[in-house]
């Protein structure tokens, strides 16, 4: 037996099993399944493949391949050879050369080389959500090597199953919280056409009327440019109280700290990264500057979590002097500060820098290619 019980153990398994449960976005799912199953069955190489509707792969997961070999190999594999198998038919495929099967079509130059194989469809009922593989066990190899075993198709099959109900509830969790920001908006645009287009077409009304009497009559032209100035208070006000009603509820009811302390909390569950969050000094803030600092909280977080691939993201809120300073840091890809105008929209620096500005503070950004990216904002005075 080549798997010890220190690794195919029930605690081992276990582990695994926790650790794909324990993230809520489909990526962090199958990265932890493509870990999980390297570790546990001991190969060079494991991946995960989730197929498109257009004979490619919508998500392709790979472990034990670098980031920079990753990039030589190139796009996206297509669904051929091996890989169509496992997605278009339920069995399980252990080979002991995968170059020799009839059915290997060859790799891009800086693919590493494989030979034992071990793939499993994970499936939801009748669909295949995805395909998972292994290659290169790692083992004495005495006379050609000794390859997956049994033993290792009924833990690949036990991590399937399990990967299955992880990937669909990571999928229903992600299409649920689209869901809801869909209808928030949708209710939001119902009430700002309510509450504002009706007092606009008026206002409008109105200034023509103006416009139509300021030579003939301009006493009648002052009382409506007066009516045209009722209006668009009135307008601003019911803005005002949408905007208002926009706020976190969370920030009224805990405050700044208490809301991004929890929102951490749950980021750290729900993603592979580790994220932590101090706070030192902060009491009640004015209601613009608890907002913003939020805002601008969660804009670097979405950005360090889903963009930058870092380990380890931390987020600390101190008061010294009369100032307010929000620092996010992340060990991630970064990028090169000199394409920020590209990089600003995509990131969502401009919006950042908006809010920081807003609140009559500033943003400062510190980043490069490979060292990490850092997001710290203050407020003067607060």
């Amino acid at each position: 037996m080549h798997n010890g019980p220190e690794r195919t153990g029930l605690a081992a398994v276990s582990t695994a099993l926790l650790a794909m449960s324990r993230h809520l976005e489909v990526r962090d799912v199958l990265k932890t399944i493509v870990v999980s199953a390297r570790e546990l069955l001991d190969a060079e190489y494991a991946a995960l493949g989730v197929p498109d509707d257009h004979g490619g792969f919508a998500q392709f997961v790979v472990d034990g391949v670098s980031d920079e070999q990753w990039r030589r190999i190139g796009p996206l594999p297509r669904q051929h050879g091996i890989l169509a198998a496992m997605l278009h038919s339920p069995g399980l495929e252990r080979l002991a050369d995968v170059r020799k099967d009839p059915r290997f079509e060859g790799w891009p130059a800086a693919h590493p080389e494989l030979s034992d194989f071990l793939g499993l469809p994970i499936r939801d009922g009748e669909e295949i959500l995805g395909a998972l593989f292994l290659a290169n066990k790692r083992c004495p190899r005495p006379e050609g090597g000794c390859g997956f075993t049994e033993e290792d198709e009924d833990v690949l099959g036990i991590l399937a199953q399990h990967a299955a109900i992880a990937l669909t509830n990571a999928r229903l969790y992600e299409r649920s919280r689209e869901l809801t920001i869909a209808e928030e908006r949708s209710r939001l645009a119902h009430e700002l056409h309510d509450a504002v287009a009706q007092k606009l077409f008026s206002l409008r009304l109105t200034a023509q009327a103006a416009a139509t009497l300021v030579d003939r009559d301009p006493a009648r032209a002052k009382q409506e440019l007066q009516q045209v100035a009722a209006l668009a208070a009135e307008a601003a006000d019911e803005l005002r109280a949408a905007v208002v009603e926009l706020r976190p509820a969370a920030l009224d009811e805990d405050g700044l700290v208490a809301t991004l302390r929890n929102q951490i909390q749950v980021l750290d569950r729900a993603h592979s990264a580790r994220v932590t969050f101090t706070s030192e000094g902060i009491k009640a803030l004015p209601a613009a500057h608890e907002e913003a600092l939020l805002r601008v909280a969660q804009e670097a977080l979405h950005n360090a979590l889903r963009h930058s691939g870092a380990e380890h993201v931390t987020v600390t809120l101190t008061r010294d002097t009369g100032r307010v300073a929000l620092r996010v840091a992340d060990d991630g890809s970064g990028f090169d500060p000199k394409t920020v105008r590209r990089a600003g929209r995509h990131l969502g620096l401009v919006s950042m820098r908006d809010r920081a500005s807003g609140a009559g503070g500033l943003l400062h950004v510190q980043s490069a290619p490979g060292a990490g990216t850092t997001i710290e904002m203050e407020i003067p005075g607060a």
